[in-house]
């Protein structure tokens, strides 16, 4: 199976970015990429990060963009409607993976069990290095003045030097 993933949102007032990390492994030990991209805007104004097997996580940010389409940009229905779809429909129940969706409304996290999450502090964090990334963005958070691309590009920068899973190949893409 395929690992080695680390995504992290941050949403600031109207503000927000998502950074991941470009890491694919295989296993337990084979870094099969280096430069993998995991965080995708899509159109002009929502963007998202994805984790797990990578054509789980692939299939599942095209089912989102087609909800998007459907509903008209309506980042809450769209996953709503997902979140439906994931749980019953027989091949979408059988992906293994997250999905990190954003706005300048909302923040979501999507889990393959239906969950539709919305932090209360404007962070989420998936993947492999995710709790180390989380944990370095509520700390810069709290005592800094940083953007939400500065806080999300360095707290990955701190999950890589802790995860083995997660590398300093970082993507960011803000609103």
């Amino acid at each position: 199976m395929f690992r080695g993933t680390t995504i992290l949102a941050v949403k600031i007032n109207e503000q927000g970015a998502i950074a991941g990390d470009g890491q694919v492994t295989f296993g337990d030990k084979t870094i099969v990429k280096q430069s993998a991209v995991k965080v995708r805007r899509i159109k002009a104004n929502v963007l998202a990060g994805f984790a797990g097997g990578a054509a789980d996580a692939l299939t599942l940010f095209e089912k989102f963009e087609a909800r998007l389409e459907q509903f008209q940009g309506n980042l809450l229905r769209a996953a709503v409607e997902l979140a439906k779809d994931w749980r019953t429909d027989k091949a979408l129940r059988r992906l293994e993976a997250l999905m990190v969706v954003m706005n300048k409304e909302h923040l979501l996290l999507l889990s393959g069990t239906g969950e539709i999450i919305e932090p209360d502090d404007g962070l989420a964090a998936i993947g492999s290095g995710g709790p180390y990334a989380l944990a370095a963005a509520r700390a810069l958070r709290a005592n800094t003045q940083m953007s939400p691309a500065e806080i999300a590009r360095e707290s990955l920068r701190v999950a890589s030097s802790i995860c083995v899973f997660t590398n300093d190949q970082i993507t960011v893409e803000e609103l």
